[in-house]
């Protein structure tokens, strides 16, 4: 057993009051300390206990291109962000299409013990984008699949996927974007996308859920999807939040700030299911070459808590929100994600006075390529648990 006192307690519902006793890895809250005189503590005088994070969206280059990221590598990395659970993509080399491939990615993470790691498949073979993965072949632990990284042009092919993962009760997780567009006008490409797939939603019940929503249209298509019932939900990456108008290589492409406003808006509004971080590690010879993306794992608390509670007073409940319940809930993952009695103990402590510089020398990722780097913060992670265990704790 472990009791944290002295913690400020916030989570999606709000603030509470009380102390928070751990015991065989899940929560209760109680009111006095009588009958734990004795038990170990953590005394948090100063700083703010919140569930940990989950992430619906990054990439940990595991298998075929480790030099980048690995499980490890990319669990610490989280870990030190704040983050317990991780939805990873599969454009790994080879693909995540096979049962096989899957289960050996799942293997490999729960030995490490670290953190929970959910495994993405494709939906096509080789996003391909035509062929579609075999559906009778899948595990059962699969909760998403996805060909992010390409959008899926093929109109049947999409239609076919949604009918399959309905079946299967799986959601589609969309990249937007139409690749022979793209060259042409990113924008129109992403959006075009969009609204099919919105469309296809709710023709045909499928659960979608849009990754790195980055335009203010394609929100908007959204918003009227929820407004209407249909099962999509959606992510914005921090990037897409702070930065406008940069000239940062990402997929999406940084939009202008009219969009990054509307983005901010449909997250006070509460239309935004998640913050997905789009953690995407490269080499400096890969970003030399052009290659899109950038980490955010350790970045991501700092950035949206300057960002949208401390520059445009989004509520900290809602942002806890954003960062872990309602990724849990995209993931279908229960009884995490809030202070409650009975739910699992996955926890974060927070600074939220501390205003610090983000530095290439504390980020635990084994690839560095983040434009933030000097940028100016505040909200500092402190502490990472899982049950009893401090799996991270910031020394400085």
């Amino acid at each position: 057993m472990l009791v944290i006192k002295n913690a400020r307690l916030i989570d999606a519902l709000g603030e509470k009051q009380g102390y928070l006793l751990i015991e065989e890895g899940k929560i209760k809250i109680l009111k006095t300390l009588e009958g734990h005189e004795d038990t170990p503590y953590l005394d948090l005088q100063g700083l703010t206990l919140m569930p940990a994070f989950c992430d619906t969206h990054a990439h940990f280059r595991d298998p075929g291109m480790t030099y980048k990221e690995d499980l490890e590598s990319g669990s610490r990395a989280a870990l030190a962000g704040g983050y317990t659970t991780i939805n990873l993509m599969a454009n790994t080399l080879p693909i995540v299409d096979s049962k096989d491939i899957y289960e050996d990615i799942i293997k490999r993470a729960r030995a490490l013990e670290l953190i929970d790691i959910h495994q993405v498949m494709a939906v096509t073979k080789g996003f391909g984008g035509e062929e579609l993965i075999d559906f009778d072949q899948l595990p059962s632990s699969l909760r998403c699949i996805s060909d992010d990284g390409k959008g899926i042009l093929s109109n049947y092919a999409m239609y076919q996927g949604c009918l399959k993962a309905k079946k299967k009760d799986l959601t589609i997780m969309v990249h937007a974007e139409d690749p022979q567009l793209s060259p042409e006008d990113y924008r129109a490409a992403e959006d075009l996308i969009t609204i099919r797939d919105v469309y296809l939603s709710g023709h045909l019940g499928a659960k979608i859920h849009f990754s790195h929503v980055s335009t203010k249209a394609s929100m908007e298509a959204i918003i009227e999807a929820k407004k209407r019932n249909f099962p999509v939900s959606c992510e914005v990456t921090p990037q897409h939040l702070v930065l406008w108008d940069h000239p940062y290589r990402v997929n999406p492409p940084i939009r202008i700030k009219e969009d990054a406003q509307f983005l901010i808006h449909a997250i006070k509004t509460g239309y935004v299911d998640a913050i997905g971080t789009d953690h995407a590690p490269h080499s400096q010879e890969d970003k030399k070459n052009g290659a899109p993306g950038m980490i955010g794992l350790e970045t991501a608390f700092g950035l949206c808590y300057t960002g949208l509670v401390e520059e445009n007073n989004l509520p900290l409940s809602q942002l806890s929100r954003i960062m872990s319940l309602g990724g849990l809930e995209v993931l279908g993952i229960k009884n995490r994600g809030l202070l409650e009695d009975g739910y699992d103990a996955h926890l974060v402590v927070v600074d939220l006075e501390k205003e610090y510089q983000i530095r290439e020398e504390d980020l635990h990722s084994k690839s560095k390529n983040t434009p933030f780097i000097g940028k100016k913060v505040r909200g500092q992670v402190r502490m990472t648990l899982v049950g009893e265990t401090i799996l991270y704790r910031r020394e400085r």
